[in-house]
């Protein structure tokens, strides 16, 4: 039976060197998935965010079975998939089609390599729900790498890629490179995903890439408030959740899903208040 039990040495553990890097990459992850968030949902893009994170799979115990790091085979394959699935869809219809189909044969072959290797299946549990306390200085170090190259990218590409986003036919028909930008986003995506799997896993990446920005955009009224508020609303679910997880020992992954739902439902509610 799991004991919910609240911890008087909370403080404490909230000090940890662990603690540190857990909130560190907290705000890494909240500043790319709450910006990427924001056009996920904006080009219809929620199930192909949600299987690049299944596509990675395979890579993941693939770079277990073959000693590798886990983000590297996950980041390799999560690219690859998104590579194809902007490069076969460039319309939604498409894009569906072609996730499913990656999706498909990316599980089985995930799977596949977990029963190869009795050290892939352990990796398994990690791999799937995330274990943000684990992740190393290292780590950090590379996301806060690919948030500046994220913000010095989308700098660059934002008008085309919001334009493509908020009316793919319009755009194209201004001269808007669709199917490059469709190829870029997927791309970007593959790297947030990358990033956030760590926390969360791959099960539960709704929560942070989703779930805040679909928050946000039910309460900011321009896309770049949006996204301002995904990201914070993101780094709340994980601070928060991490807090909380020392408080009363749980698995911090379940508490920032918890909080993340938590804030939409709210929100939620308050517009269909403010509705009536």
């Amino acid at each position: 039976m799991i004991d919910f039990s609240f911890d008087p040495e909370w403080m404490y553990t909230l000090t940890a060197p662990f603690m540190a890097n857990a909130f560190l990459a907290g705000l890494c992850i909240a500043v790319a998935a709450g910006v990427m968030g924001y056009f996920t949902i904006a080009r219809h893009s929620t199930f192909a965010a949600h299987a690049l994170a299944h596509i990675g799979l395979p890579g993941a115990t693939g770079a277990v079975l073959l000693g590798l790091p886990v983000s590297l085979g996950l980041g390799t394959f999560a690219l690859g998939g998104a590579l194809v699935i902007g490069a076969l869809g460039k319309r939604a219809s498409q894009r569906e089609i072609a996730t499913g189909t990656v999706l498909a044969f990316a599980t089985g072959l995930g799977l596949f390599f977990a029963r190869l290797s009795s050290s892939a299946s352990q990796q398994m549990q990690s791999i799937l729900f995330g274990s943000i306390l684990t992740i190393t200085t290292g780590q950090i170090v590379g996301f806060a790498i690919f948030d500046v190259i994220l913000l010095a990218v989308l700098a660059v590409i934002y008008r085309p890629l919001l334009f493509s986003s908020v009316d793919e036919q319009v755009a194209q028909a201004k001269g808007v490179p669709i199917g490059a930008m469709n190829v870029a986003f997927m791309a970007i995506m593959a790297g947030v995903i990358t990033i956030a799997v760590p926390a969360v896993g791959t099960l539960l990446i709704f929560a942070l890439v989703i779930t805040p920005a679909a928050t946000a955009n039910i309460l900011a009224g321009t896309p770049l408030r949006a996204m301002l508020l995904a990201s914070a609303l993101c780094l709340a679910a994980i601070w928060g959740g991490l807090v909380l997880a020392a408080m009363f020992p749980a698995p911090p992954s379940f508490i920032i899903v918890t909080l993340s739902t938590l804030f939409w439902a709210a929100a939620k509610g308050w517009d269909a208040m403010r509705r009536r």
